[in-house]
């Protein structure tokens, strides 16, 4: 390809790529969505949000952000394109209201409707982004739910997977708001934070938890004040400090009252437990005190706000702490305060007590009488608690790992019988050597494919895997998307390794729900005698290139044209008749049931004509490294029973197998296997002659004349 247009080829991909990660909706539109006495403002600078103020608190501020979740989270769906939703959040971080603006789910697109996911995103409003929020599902919930802090959202059946995506996106959207807005810290940068232990206490007095460190203090006396102060209009100002330069100006003390040692000496063993009782979860207590000419409060504090010269921070951001309103005794040794109070540092804030925390006390001097000029200097306290007295949680497990947490039953069952298709594959011939017990084994296997693997796990493989596979990539995302759906994965995982050993026909054969049911429609047609018919071979092998044709163009559309791939996977019928059970609209319904029906006369038309995924498997087949479909020099030469009753045409006259048309139904292996059935062997016998009793292998020509 000419170097100009390749950077034509890359301009469009990038084009394209930026029109599906933008936001849609205008100013104007959003205005009228919120009604008086809501307010949307224009779209800030800095954040794609666009702030909402009220007519009731007009000197408040907003009261409110709202936001599409594609310019903060384009985390992509099951289907590769990211969804975009509408949120809007309150100043204190809870959800007024989640809306479906954009979405290319394909169970939502024509299969369930968009109706049960717009329920489902109705169930944000009244939460809040302080509580941890997950999603329950039909295979079973691992989180305990209903409390204060822990949400559990009803699923959708059908479609697990996509819930949980988007319940990501609404909490990244979400929080990345809250954390630039509303002040909410990012406790998920350093992982969990540390809890005081409950059950590690001593006995010390204050002297001792000052030496070590329990109780952080900090002194300045007036020489160092008046330091801070040189060259500013502050210097000379304290008449006091200048009088008494070793004098006191402020004695600060500090303690982390969670943590039992430090507590229960500073409140006494009654108002520590009235304390405990009174913090929420995850909420930290913290004593202030001050001695000196400087207070902490004065008569000026107002109860339940910050102390008004004292900051707290931790690892550079700010940190509120606010008063508690809790009366204590002064602490036994301790000398005499000016001030003393308790204050209460909330769970979003993201303080992890077992780390370096600053608190920070401004003073003040002003020189002049009429218009004295104001001059602030900071001294500053390092506060961290022995280690000793902390834990810290184990780190929550990430959403996909909750998915896999709540199917590990149906993973446990669908692993036995991958480990079981595999030790069959293996050794074929027991099994197939008695033609009942083949059939038997067989129809078991396809009706768990069909029922378990398909309509109740959900994990029928489709072509939207690798048309979303490639819309993602090119989106410039990884595939953490598929980790969501671990049924699928565990069957992709499965099928890539069986590639290798196999072939294509592992899944095709044994694993696809759809291809399932279309043996079984197959199989019950030949009992009720319809006529079969089998096509011409230059008639299969045209058909049969159609279905790599369907490939490429759902490929390059995936990459090209998203909107137009959306529609295309629709000639693969795997939603209507497993993903939906035919629940579904009518032309979608007559689609499949036709397919089926073309099945029923020519044996799994779809599977071995037009299924796109089937070509992506035959393609992935070429790795296989085996020929182990054991062949006679006989066969073929001139044997041809195993050619003639191949329902799939996978052998060729020379009696090598077509590994590319091979659905590994195992009839061959039988016959050969058996010597009531396999003919050079009953004819050898005839003869009075014998064969040797063990197969020849053949190497196959899988490339057809």
């Amino acid at each position: 390809m000419p170097p100009p247009i390749r950077r034509l080829f890359a301009l469009l991909l990038l084009l394209l790529c930026a029109c599906a990660q933008a936001g849609e909706l205008t100013l104007d539109a959003l205005q009228r969505r919120f009604q008086p006495p809501l307010h949307v403002q224009p779209q800030l600078d800095d954040l794609p949000v666009w702030p909402i103020t009220s007519e009731l608190e007009p000197e408040a501020g907003p009261v409110g952000y709202v936001f599409e979740s594609i310019d903060l989270a384009p985390i992509p769906g099951f289907e590769g394109t990211p969804m975009n939703l509408l949120v809007a959040i309150d100043r204190k971080g809870g959800f007024i209201d989640v809306e479906v603006l954009r979405q290319h789910e394909p169970v939502f697109l024509s299969g369930l409707g968009e109706a049960p996911l717009r329920e489902f995103v109705q169930q944000y409003a009244g939460k809040s982004l302080k509580q941890e929020i997950t999603v329950s599902s039909a295979y079973g919930n691992t989180r305990a739910g209903g409390s204060e802090t822990r949400v559990v959202l009803d699923g959708v059946t059908k479609a697990t997977a996509s819930v949980r995506i988007v319940n990501q996106t609404v909490l990244a959207a979400g929080l990345a708001v809250a954390r630039a807005k509303l002040g909410f810290a990012d406790p998920g940068a350093r992982g969990p934070t540390a809890r005081a232990r409950a059950d590690l206490y001593e006995r010390l007095d204050f002297a001792t938890l000052l030496k070590r460190g329990l109780i952080g203090h900090l002194r300045v006396t007036h020489a160092q004040a008046e330091k801070l102060f040189a060259g500013t209009d502050g210097e000379g100002a304290d008449e006091g400090a200048l009088a008494e330069p070793g004098g006191t100006l402020v004695d600060l003390y500090v303690g982390y009252l969670n943590a039992p040692t430090v507590g229960r000496a500073v409140l006494g063993d009654a108002r520590y437990g009235d304390l405990m009782k009174k913090l929420e979860d995850g909420q930290h207590a913290l004593w202030l005190a001050t001695a000196g000419r400087v207070a902490l409060i004065d008569d000026q504090f107002v109860p339940g706000t910050p102390p008004p010269a004292l900051s707290l921070t931790q690892s550079g951001l700010p940190v509120e702490m606010r008063d508690l309103v809790f009366e204590h005794p002064a602490p036994d040794g301790a000398p005499a305060f000016n001030a003393s109070g308790v204050f209460r540092v909330y769970a979003q804030a993201g303080l992890d007590p077992a780390r370096p925390m600053q608190f920070t006390l401004t003073l003040t001097r002003a020189k002049g009488m009429m218009l004295p000029r104001i001059t602030h200097q900071t001294v500053t306290l390092d506060y961290r608690p022995e280690a000793a007295l902390f834990v810290y949680p184990p780190e929550p497990p990430p959403e996909w790992l909750v998915a896999w947490a709540g199917r590990w039953p149906d993973l446990l069952a669908i692993g036995l019988a991958l480990t079981l298709l595999s030790a069959v594959l293996a050794r074929p011939d027991w099994v197939a050597r008695d033609a009942r017990r083949l059939a038997l084994f067989r129809n078991v296997f396809l009706a768990f494919t069909l029922v378990f693997i398909g309509w109740y796990a959900q994990g029928q493989l489709s072509i939207v895997q690798i048309t979303g596979a490639i819309k993602t990539l090119t989106a410039g995302q990884n595939l953490a998307s598929f980790l969501y759906d671990p049924v699928s994965l565990l069957i992709i995982a499965f099928t890539v390794v069986s590639f290798f050993v196999w072939g294509r026909g592992t899944f095709c054969g044994w694993l696809c729900p759809f291809g399932a049911l279309q043996e079984f429609v197959a199989l019950a047609a030949q009992k009720l005698r319809v006529p079969q018919m089998r096509l011409p071979r230059g008639v299969a092998r045209v058909l049969d290139r159609g279905r790599y044709a369907l490939l490429a163009a759902l490929v390059l559309s995936a990459a090209l044209a998203p909107r137009l791939a959306e529609s295309m996977v629709e000639v693969e019928p795997f939603k209507t008749a497993i993903t939906v059970g035919f629940d579904r609209s009518w032309p979608y319904v007559a689609w499949a049931v036709g397919l089926l029906a073309t099945g029923a006369f020519s044996y799994k038309f779809f599977c071995r004509f037009l299924c796109p995924l089937g070509a992506a498997m035959t393609l992935g087949g070429k790795l296989r490294r085996l020929d182990w479909l054991t062949r006679r020099a006989e066969c073929g030469q001139p044997c041809q029973t195993c050619r003639h009753r191949c329902q799939y045409d996978a052998i060729e006259r020379s009696g090598a197998i077509r590994y590319d048309d091979c659905f590994q139904c195992l009839d061959c292996v039988g016959i050969h296997a058996d010597p009531q059935r396999c003919a050079p062997v009953l004819l050898y016998m005839k003869k009075g002659r014998t064969v040797a009793p063990f197969p020849v292998p053949v190497r196959a020509a899988d490339a057809r004349p």
